[in-house]
């Protein structure tokens, strides 16, 4: 079957100058969304991508559209992240880029709508997806002497989402991996940066799109998210946090200097 594994479709149009081109990239929770346009980028810029989520169907389609290859992948499950990129070695000689995208809604808080199963899940794909992800595909960046990283954390992780909080906690655990191993994973010449967009185009704001059309707010188009993406990728930072909201032109939020130890007046 065209674009599934083991088996590559005609690729879109490429730019051939791109830095990009030629680098391989696995990219998590491709198969809609933040996701799936960032693949298509991938490829517009000449890498080959390899299409990771558990819609087959969609999977598949972005597949056929970038000229990659599908693998279906349950990001929460270490296992088949490292399925997942001993497939790519195998299929296309290494690795040089890991977007790790794949998220769900959280879909409860912490009082009584409190679900166990479903803080279970939230947690799996939004986070243990990083954190197994960026563990399952370390040794393959290394063998190839370095590589680059990037999480998909949100604006839930730069602020408090009262709405939301557990969400938040996921999405600020993911901004905290990214400030720590970026300098951290910088001598072996591997990148670890995060992108942190607002309400932007994926199925997880399906059920706030009434309220945020009431209120004039604005959703992201998938393809800035991508754009920031690519720039993040052929830029030389590490250890970033891009936020993306309507209006401004991404870039890397500016963290404060948490106060140090202070020498008491009385003392």
């Amino acid at each position: 079957m065209t674009g599934a594994e083991g088996v590559a479709a005609p690729r879109r149009e490429q730019n051939d100058d791109s830095p990009l081109r030629g680098k391989v990239a696995i990219v998590t929770g491709a198969a809609s969304g933040l996701g799936r346009a960032t693949a298509l980028r991938l490829a517009e810029s000449g890498a080959r991508v390899v299409v990771a989520d558990l819609d087959a169907r969609g999977g598949r389609e972005v597949a056929d559209l970038v000229g990659g290859h599908f693998r279906a992948c349950d990001v929460s499950d270490l296992d088949a992240n490292h399925a997942l990129v001993e497939f790519t070695r195998e299929t296309y000689g290494g690795v040089d880029i890991a977007l790790l995208n794949a998220g769900v809604a959280t879909g409860c808080g912490v009082g009584e709508d409190f679900s166990p199963a479903l803080y279970r899940r939230a947690m799996g794909a939004n986070l243990d997806g990083v954190v197994f992800g960026t563990h399952a595909v370390l040794p393959a960046l290394r063998a190839r002497g370095g590589g680059s990283i990037v999480a998909t954390a949100s604006l839930a992780g730069l602020a408090a989402v009262p709405l939301d909080p557990l969400y938040a906690a996921n999405k600020h655990a993911v901004v905290g991996l990214a400030r720590s191993l970026g300098p951290a994973l910088a001598p072996e010449n591997v990148r670890f940066n995060a992108v942190c967009p607002g309400f932007a185009e994926s199925r997880i704001i399906d059920p706030l799109r009434g309220m945020l059309s009431e209120q004039g707010m604005p959703v992201i188009p998938a393809e800035t998210v991508a754009d920031t993406v690519v720039r993040i990728l052929t830029g030389d930072g590490t250890g970033e946090c891009w936020f993306i909201q309507p209006g401004r032109e991404p870039e890397p939020f500016r963290f404060r200097n948490v106060p140090g130890p202070g020498v008491p007046v009385d003392a």
